[in-house]
This record gives C-alpha cells, structure tokens and sequence, in this order.
C-alpha cells in the first residue's frame, strides 16, 4: 500500500492518506491504456466531411449530345464523375468513428493510468481546496507550493465553483469532475492532483464495477 502526503494549499504537510492498491498499485497494463485512449480519440473524430455523388449534384438531366454520330465519346450526364464539376466517386460520407470498449477495458485502462502516475510519484493529495474568491493568482501560488510542473490534472467536486473558475484560465491546467476522470486525460498530464474527497478507490463509481464509462469514452 503507497501512502502519500497530504498538503494544504501553503504546501505544509497535514498528515497522510493510503492510497487504494486495487487502484493505485497494479502494474499498468499498456496494451489495454492504448487500445482505450485510440478509442477516446477516435470518437473526439466529428466525421463530418462529405462530398456529393453524381445523384446529389445539380443539373446534367439532359444527355449532352446524342450518342452516335458526334465522333465525340458517349456520355449521358454532365455530372458523372469523369466531368469537371460532376459528382465524387467514392468519396468520403458523414461517419461515426467511435469505437464499442468494453467497461471492464475502460476501468483497467484507468486503474493502469492511475498506478503509473503513483509509482512515478506523482499523485498530490490535497486537504481541501478552500479558495475563498476565484483568483487566478491564488492558484498559481498553489501550484507552486504543492511543487508541480508541467500539465497537470486536477480533480474538483463539480459544486466547487471557486476552484473551478480560479483554474480557468491556466493553460497547462485541465479541471474534471470524479466522474470525467478517464485515463487519456490522467496520461496527457505529468500530474493528477486530488483533493481528499475525490481520491477514488475500489467503491468509486469510475473504478467499481458498476460504473457506466460514458464519459470515458467521449
């Protein structure tokens, strides 16, 4: 069992907290981190871009010449894709790139996030995060106290409106809810930083299993 120090927002040690081994402590599995994460970032895909066929575009109702006797080659629309200004053979139509994960996949993929973070030592637990205005500033200066660099991951109860906005603006910051956290999010990150109340364990709703998983795979 890895324990961790538990910091106040000044950076001061306020006592320790075990961190969970069935969440913290397996040995990350990676085939099963990359098969999840293509799959969360296949269906960030829009899928979007479409082209016409030549039943889709306009005009060509009328055979341009009449088949024999032109000495020009045959053809019975303008708008087959031979023409320019014709339709698109083949081309690409509106998609869903998505990708079916099974729940069990999801919740290892993070488990496996999770223990890679806490076995490189570093998982922050704070107290609690008491801003008592949103300042920007306050929470650099709390970023620096705590002693993280880089991207970092914080997760912040959703009713926590004064952390919320005071990490708005930093760009190296990202801000989820216990139940966004998934394991793209805690890879692309150098840091995950938690507050004691959203430390998740084997009873978490994103860990246990009777979690959805429906918002890790978004």
């Amino acid at each position: 069992m890895v324990a961790v120090d538990v910091k106040d927002l000044t950076g001061s040690k306020t006592g320790t907290v075990d961190l969970d081994p069935q969440t913290f402590g397996l040995d990350p599995n990676v085939a099963v981190m990359h098969q999840v994460v293509t799959a969360q970032l296949a269906a960030r895909r829009s899928g979007t871009q479409s082209t016409k066929t030549r039943a889709e575009v306009r005009g060509g109702g009328a055979k341009p010449w009449r088949q024999k006797g032109t000495g020009r080659a045959r053809h019975g629309s303008i708008r087959s894709p031979q023409w320019r200004g014709g339709g698109v053979a083949l081309g690409p139509k509106p998609r869903d790139y998505s990708q079916k994960t099974p729940k069990k996949m999801v919740r290892l993929a993070l488990k496996s996030a999770l223990s890679d973070r806490a076995a490189s030592e570093r998982v922050v637990v704070v107290d609690e995060w008491n801003f008592e205005l949103p300042k920007t500033k306050t929470a650099v200066a709390a970023l620096d106290a705590l002693d993280v660099e880089g991207r970092v991951l914080i997760v912040v109860n959703q009713n926590d409106s004064n952390t919320w906005k005071s990490f708005a603006n930093l760009d190296r910051v990202h801000v989820i809810s216990p139940g966004e956290l998934n394991a793209y999010d805690v890879l692309v990150n150098d840091w995950v930083v938690f507050a004691k109340s959203t430390l998740p364990d084997a009873t978490s709703p994103e860990i246990s299993e009777g979690a959805t998983d429906e918002s890790s795979q978004s």
